[in-house]
C-alpha cells in the first residue's frame, strides 16, 4: 500500500520531479503550493509524512509548521536552503521531525522518509513499555505522560527520550541519540539532538518535572536515575 505524503513547495517543477521518484519508491504524493491552502487542506486530509518547504510565498514555512502542530503531529520533514542553520534549529523547536538542504538528493529524501516511518511505526515485537520515576512511555501507542498526565511529545522527541529513559543512569552520546531517534549518524554542526532536548526539557518541566535531563559537557546526555526524587 502507497505512503501518502504531502509535498508543500512553491517549485512546480521540484513537486513534480520528487513526486515522479517518490512514486518509484512506494510514496503517493500530493503537491500544495500555497502555505495557506496546504494548512486549509491538512485539516480535511490525513498524510503519513509532509515534506514542508521553509521558502514559501506568502505564508512562510515556518509559520506553516507553527500552525499544522496545533491540530496534527504528522512527521514533518523540512527543506531549507543550504546553510541555514537558523530555520532547521527553529523548525525543529517549532516541531519538525528532521530537515534536508536543498537541493536535495531524491534518493537521501526518500530515505530520511523511511526513517522518519520506522520512529512512528515500531514492530509489535519491539514494543515496549518503559517506566522510570513519574516518567512512562509506551513504545507500541507512542504515548507518554508524567505524573499521570499526557506528556505531548513529536515523533522525533519520544525517539530521544525513549532512547534516554531505556539507560536511565547512564550516559547516552549524541551519535548513538542521532542514530537511534533519527535514523541516521550525526554530523559536524548538528544540533538536531539538543534542540529536541532542550524541547523535552521544557515540556517535563510544564509537568513538573524538573532536572530529569542532565548534560554531560562534551559526551552526551541523562536521564537521571533517581528522577522520582527529583521529579518531586
Amino acid at each position: 500500500m502507497d505512503i501518502k505524503v504531502l509535498i508543500i513547495d512553491d517549485d512546480v517543477e521540484l513537486c513534480e520531479l520528487l513526486s515522479e521518484f517518490l512514486a518509484l519508491e512506494g510514496f503517493l504524493s500530493h503537491a500544495i503550493h500555497n502555505g495557506q491552502e496546504a494548512l486549509e487542506h491538512c485539516k480535511e486530509h490525513h498524510y503519513e509524512l509532509i515534506i514542508l518547504d521553509v521558502m514559501l510565498p506568502g505564508m512562510q514555512g515556518l509559520d506553516v509548521l507553527r500552525a499544522l502542530r496545533k491540530f496534527t503531529q504528522t512527521p514533518v520533514l523540512m527543506l531549507t536552503a543550504r546553510g541555514e542553520d537558523t530555520d532547521r534549529i527553529v523548525g525543529l523547536e517549532l516541531g519538525a521531525d528532521d530537515y534536508l538542504a536543498k537541493p536535495c538528493n531524491p534518493r537521501e529524501l526518500a530515505a530520511r522518509l523511511r526513517a522518519i516511518l520506522r520512529r512512528v511505526r515500531p514492530t509489535q515485537e519491539h514494543s515496549t513499555e518503559l517506566r522510570v520515576g513519574e516518567l512512562q512511555l509506551n513504545s507500541s501507542q507512542r504515548q507518554a505522560s508524567y505524573a499521570n498526565a499526557e506528556l505531548p511529545l513529536t515523533s522525533a522527541e519520544f525517539n530521544v527520550l525513549f532512547s534516554l529513559l531505556s539507560r536511565a543512569g547512564q550516559v547516552v552520546d549524541k551519535d548513538t541519540l542521532c542514530r537511534e531517534a533519527l535514523g541516521r549518524p550525526l554530523s559536524a554542526y548538528d544540533r538536531s539532538i539538543d534542540v529536541h532536548i532542550s524541547k523535552i526539557r521544557r515540556k517535563l518541566a510544564e509537568l513538573g518535572g524538573e532536572q530529569l535531563v542532565l548534560s554531560v559537557r562534551g559526551v552526551g546526555y541523562q536521564y537521571a536515575a533517581d528522577s522520582q526524587e527529583r521529579g518531586q
